[in-house]
């Protein structure tokens, strides 16, 4: 599986457009800001499907940073006695049926971040923060859902904190090239199953890795914070399968995955850049199946309810 993406995937080609993405969106997060969370602001963000799990990824990242309380909800599940100082949603169509449903019954200020121009979400919103640049012609997200998370991040950066041990969003671009560059092992597109593990704010990237090779490949997988991987799901392990670690590894937690004779996969590349891998093996995934990763069963690019 070379850097270059083979074939004509869209997917494929729009995933590999990432690291410079991210740093467009770095550029842009200074002249965002108006429109983005202030530090001490108690926020609520929500999404659906992918928007919803990078949403999950931003409130721990704002809030382990020290900016304030952060909640993440899909859409649909948005719990109205709640009050919040700010409520951001992201949508990549800006048409999600939940999202709109949502904005205009919310008493606090709304942005939205969305890639799309002249939308129903313009309307809906009170602010909107356009990053039509990301925008894809795929059905499964791959570069809008990063972008949007990078811009988030070096929002962060610009109000003066990052959680310990986050890097800056242009570090991050720089190990995204790395992940497109370098050779993924073949083996990998045949795994039986992989489970993905996250912690703090990587866990909201777990959860997307397991979406995104869910609905480029049909492929079973599933995700959970490293800590309760241990409280059973680790029962699944065994060869042929995977173990897919975004960030840090709890102690010991490798030696157990090695005695289940699964391959664990776990290094120090970014959390955010890592997915970018992942991102590349759904594509490799599905054309090992014989599936259309711009194709996906049962899946449309914004899901519109009548």
């Amino acid at each position: 599986m070379p850097g270059t993406p083979r074939g004509t995937s869209r997917t494929a080609e729009e995933l590999a457009t990432q690291p410079a993405n991210w740093r467009t969106a770095a550029a842009l997060a200074e002249a965002a800001a108006p429109a983005l969370p202030r530090r001490g602001e108690r926020v609520a963000v929500v999404g659906c499907g992918t928007s919803w799990f990078m949403a999950q990824a931003y409130a721990a990242l704002r809030e382990s940073g020290g900016h304030g309380e952060t909640d993440a909800f899909a859409a649909s599940e948005f719990p109205a006695h709640r009050q919040y100082d700010r409520v951001l949603a992201i949508t990549r169509s800006g048409t999600t049926t939940e999202v709109l449903d949502l904005l205009p019954q919310l008493k606090a200020p709304t942005t939205a971040i969305t890639a799309t121009l002249d939308t129903p979400v313009h309307r809906a919103a009170g602010q909107i923060v356009e990053l039509a640049f990301a925008d894809e012609r795929s059905v499964v997200q791959t570069r809008f859902a990063t972008t949007a998370l990078a811009l988030l991040r070096a929002h962060l950066e610009t109000e003066g904190a990052l959680a310990p041990g986050v890097r800056p969003v242009r570090q991050a671009a720089e190990d995204a090239a790395a992940a497109l560059a370098e050779e993924l092992p073949a083996h990998w597109a045949a795994a039986e199953q992989v489970s993905f593990l996250g912690r703090g704010w990587s866990n909201g990237l777990a959860l997307e890795a397991g979406l995104k090779m869910r609905e480029a490949a049909g492929a079973w997988t599933e995700a959970y914070p490293a800590m309760e991987y241990r409280h059973g799901p680790v029962a699944i392990a065994a060869p042929g399968r995977l173990v897919w670690a975004f960030g840090g590894l709890p102690e010991g937690l490798a030696e157990q995955v090695a005695a289940t004779g699964a391959e664990l996969v776990a290094d120090g590349l970014d959390p955010l850049a890592d997915l970018v891998r992942v991102h590349r093996l759904a594509v490799a995934t599905a054309e090992a199946r014989g599936l259309n990763p711009d194709e996906p069963r049962a899946l449309t690019r914004s899901v519109v309810l009548h």
